[in-house]
């Protein structure tokens, strides 16, 4: 799934890159990219000073945008009745979450970014300034310290994204109990490799141990037959374009970037009409025949193969992308294309 930059987004970030030098921030970028590749939690702030912010904000908004905002299609897509009025982002940052929030869910009136880095949130708070949503140049910026005490404010949407690899494990499940406990629907993402995974299996039996529903992906509440035992794991990606400044940052030569997630949503009701199966991976495309891995509700993670002679069930599956429901999602519920 492709996801573009909101423009008011986009010209921000260039603004804001003019600040700081560019020789200093590609320098940060290489020691970010490092930090968060280790694996280790964090035993300091990984954004340790503002020119940190600044490349982070250049190189990583985009790709956190693309992929919050693609889990937002599957979980608006699964849970059409899911209009939120509030969201409370943790660990925000600079704030990519909530800008991914707001362009999924246009009725957000208020939004909250929690996070412990002062610089990260003075720069967020420059981005929506400017922003043409109400909600965004509204929004509240406040410091905050996963290890603190006390309860997180309730909301109707929580994103949790990025964040629990930061912390200890005993961290992740104290921040995942708090947001439990705050969120009408909760969206927790991490990056899209096996230990980013093992994390969102954590989360998802949270919600599960806490009585929400799964919305997204999972087109059902039983054990995840990808686990550490199978080798495999669920995880998707979303494509943003790369923006000049971002390619001379990471030395890339691409045009886009494709940000690798693992993702889960749980929600407080059970009037879900969500998908009979989830695509995982890149589906394969030959002359008259497409094979897909999909996840199903009663079987499992099982091959299909469809093909010409299955009529508007193959014209479907010529368009169909890795992390699409399938059958097709057609105003909340799975059914195929008129023939």
């Amino acid at each position: 799934m492709s996801a573009e930059l909101p423009t008011d987004l986009r010209a921000g970030l260039i603004a804001e890159s003019g600040h700081a030098s560019e020789e200093r921030m590609a320098q940060s970028v290489g020691r970010l990219i490092e930090a968060y590749r280790s694996g280790r939690p964090a035993t300091a702030p990984i954004l340790a000073t503002g020119t940190d912010v600044a490349a982070y904000a250049a190189y990583r908004m985009p790709a956190t945008f693309a992929a919050v905002r693609s889990a937002f299609a599957q979980v608006a897509a699964a849970y059409p009745a899911f209009d939120p009025r509030t969201q409370l982002d943790v660990g925000g940052g600079t704030g990519a979450a909530s800008w991914a929030a707001v362009d999924a869910f246009p009725g957000l009136t208020g939004v909250t970014v929690l996070d412990q880095v002062a610089d990260a949130l003075a720069l967020g708070r420059r981005l929506t300034g400017k922003a043409g949503a109400p909600a965004l140049r509204s929004a509240v910026w406040q410091q905050w310290q996963a290890a603190g005490a006390g309860e997180l404010p309730a909301a109707d949407l929580v994103t949790v994204s990025y964040v629990l690899g930061e912390l200890t494990a005993p961290a992740q499940a104290e921040l995942l109990g708090r947001a439990l406990r705050a969120a009408g629907l909760l969206l927790v993402i991490e990056p899209g490799t096996p230990a980013g995974y093992a994390r969102i299996l954590a989360a998802r039996q949270a919600m599960i141990d806490h009585g929400l529903s799964v919305v997204a992906p999972c087109p059902h509440q039983q054990d995840c037959p990808l686990s550490a035992a199978s080798g495999d794991w669920c995880h998707f990606s979303a494509r943003v374009n790369r923006s000049a400044l971002h390619r001379r940052l990471k030395n890339a030569q691409l045009g886009h970037e494709d940000e690798k997630f693992s993702y889960v949503a749980g929600v407080r009701t059970d009037a879900l009409s969500g998908p009979d199966g989830r695509v995982l991976r890149h589906p394969q495309f030959r002359k008259g025949m497409v094979t897909m891995q999909v996840c199903g509700a009663r079987d499992g993670v099982q091959q299909k193969i469809v093909s010409k002679k299955d009529g508007p069930l193959y014209r479907a599956a010529r368009d169909v992308e890795w992390g699409d429901a399938w059958p097709p999602l057609f105003s909340g519920r799975s059914q195929l294309p008129e023939a």
